[in-house]
């Protein structure tokens, strides 16, 4: 915007009264109007375009994943595509893998690892705006609340763990036991749901998992030496 006002005066009020009136249709929004204007004005070169255009999307990567409006579109299909995808080892369970499976875990792991995802997004706690506005990211010291829901220990072996800021993917890979037992969990999310519980990941308490935290290509590791430790508990 800081470029708009050293338009000359006939310039910037053209461009602010038309911005006003704006009526914005995908892709054809409020910043690709002011961009483009800018352009024919040449306030900005097609290369401090290009610049612009490439620190957006660093900065904003994932921004798409907060366009997911509906919770399983989200916590199932997007999320579990997209530990598939970094871990095509992830199997999905079915009877004839583990006859005891009735649907209470996601994907299954050297033939006796039971995984159960968990996925949330970190934004504005303060805001009531849409998802897509109040998403945060990394490097933000605004309050969130990452609120993982229908948390079933009795259920898997392993835990993951997804966070998503607008700019990275963050992967937790916890036990069975280490979760039921952190100070964080909650039994009791929903009543009468016996072994069901939520646990609430914040600004405040974030650092206290990163024992915990996986880079993507060590997930496989992580995911296996969870296991031994829920095994030897």
């Amino acid at each position: 915007m800081s470029l708009v006002h050293e338009l000359e005066k006939e310039k910037h009020d053209s461009v602010m009264q038309r911005l006003d009136d704006l009526v914005s249709v995908y892709p054809f929004n409020e910043y690709e109007f002011l961009i483009s204007s800018l352009m024919g004005y040449q306030k900005i070169s097609t290369d401090e375009y290009y610049e612009l255009r490439d620190d957006y999307i660093a900065r904003n990567m994932f921004m798409y994943v907060f366009e997911i409006s509906a919770p399983r579109g989200f916590g199932e299909a997007w999320a579990q595509g997209h530990l598939k995808e970094i871990c095509p080892e992830l199997i999905k369970p079915t009877k004839k893998l583990d006859p005891a499976y009735s649907g209470q875990y996601d994907f299954f792991l050297d033939g006796k690892i039971r995984i159960e995802v968990k996925a949330s997004r970190a934004v504005d706690f303060d805001s009531r705006e849409a998802l897509y506005v109040k998403a945060l990211s990394s490097d933000s010291k605004l309050r969130f609340d990452m609120n993982f829901q229908q948390v079933k220990p009795g259920c898997c072996d392993v835990f993951i763990w997804v966070g998503v800021w607008r700019d990275v993917i963050r992967y937790w890979v916890l036990s069975s036991n280490e979760v039921a037992g952190n100070k964080y969990y909650s039994a009791g999310q929903h009543r009468g749901n016996t072994g069901e519980g939520q646990i609430h990941v914040k600004d405040d308490n974030v650092s206290e998992f990163a024992q915990f935290e996986s880079a993507p290509r060590a997930l496989l590791d992580k995911i296996r030496e969870a296991y031994e430790r829920q095994k030897g508990a």
